[in-house]
Order: C-alpha cells, then structure tokens, then sequence
C-alpha cells in the first residue's frame, strides 16, 4: 500500500513503520477529589490521562505531586513504557475503530486504598483481562502520537480476516435415516 500526499515521494506502509520505537515511554495522571460516594473514603481516585515522556525520564520511586487546587490533586507517575505485541494486533485494531478508542492504565490498590498504576496498555483484551480478576481498570483518551504509533503499527501488521460460518450437522435426518454415530 502506498501512501502519498502533494508532492512528497511516495512510500509504502513498512517503510513508514520500520523506524518505529518498539517502546513508548508514558507517564499516567492519576487525580485524587474529595468523595461524594462513600462514607468510608475520604477520597475518591481517577485516571485523568498518559503523557508521552522522554525516554531519559528518570524512574521516580513515588508519585509527583503535579496540581494542586483546593482538594483536588493530581499526581504523576513515571516509568511506563507501552509496548505493541503482534498477537494483540487484532485487539489495537478494535480498540482504534472504537467511538472512543482508549489507552488502558491497570492499577492495584495499595494499603492506604489508594490505586497505583503498574501497566499502560492499548489492548482492550487485555485490559478486560485484568478486570476480569479485579484489578481496576481506567480507560483514559489516546494522546495523538501515541495514536499514530499504535495505527501505523497496526498498519503493517494486522490483516482483518473475514469470519467463516461453520457449517451446522445435520442430526435430525442422521437420527431419521437409523445411523448411530
């Protein structure tokens, strides 16, 4: 597939991914306001967004402290990188198709209750899979050049195939015509 616009050269789709980062490297916005909801926490937690980071960014050990207003705070956490793996292709390829496509934080919840991201993920499967064994789970908007990586990725290596219907048996007339199988 070629792609071309105005007078640039024209160029395939793998000469456009071959220098692609394999990595990504994000850092999660996680906000803490006062709780509305419940009785028993003081605070309520939200994913409010990733941010694309220089890969220099050192790892920091605690969360920063990155807004502040009156009760509202919102913290960075560093050291995230996002990876693409082939065998979630097809799961990046729904995800962007999406109304809303989402990039996936996991967290865990700490011994203060508080949930601290451990993953950035693009694929819904394996978000839904985390879910699945309660870890909780934020969907948070895409921000642009991750989106461009994660299509051009997608791009070069899903090919969408077309699902076959099977072919149902037909056990009434086997049952009718005396076989016994």
């Amino acid at each position: 597939m070629m792609l071309h616009g105005g007078d640039m050269p024209a160029i395939t789709v793998e000469e456009q991914v071959k220098d692609l980062p394999a990595r990504f490297p994000v850092a999660v916005i996680m906000q803490r306001t006062p709780s509305s909801v419940s009785a028993w926490s003081d605070f309520q937690w939200s994913a409010v967004g990733i941010t694309v980071v220089q890969s220099q960014v050192v790892d920091a050990e605690e969360p920063q402290l990155v807004h502040e207003q009156g009760d509202i705070r919102q913290y960075l956490y560093c050291g995230f990188d996002v990876a693409l793996y082939l065998d979630e292709c097809e799961s990046y390829y729904h995800n962007l198709m999406s109304p809303e496509p989402g990039c996936y934080i996991l967290t865990r919840q700490n011994e203060n209750d508080v949930p601290v991201p451990f993953l950035v993920s693009m694929s819904f499967d394996e978000a839904q899979a985390y879910q699945e064994c309660d870890e909780e789970v934020y969907a948070v908007a895409i921000p642009p050049v991750l989106y461009r990586w994660v299509e051009a990725y997608v791009l070069a290596n899903y090919v969408a195939t077309k699902r076959k219907k099977r072919k149902r048996q037909d056990w009434k007339h086997q049952h009718e015509s005396g076989d016994k199988g």
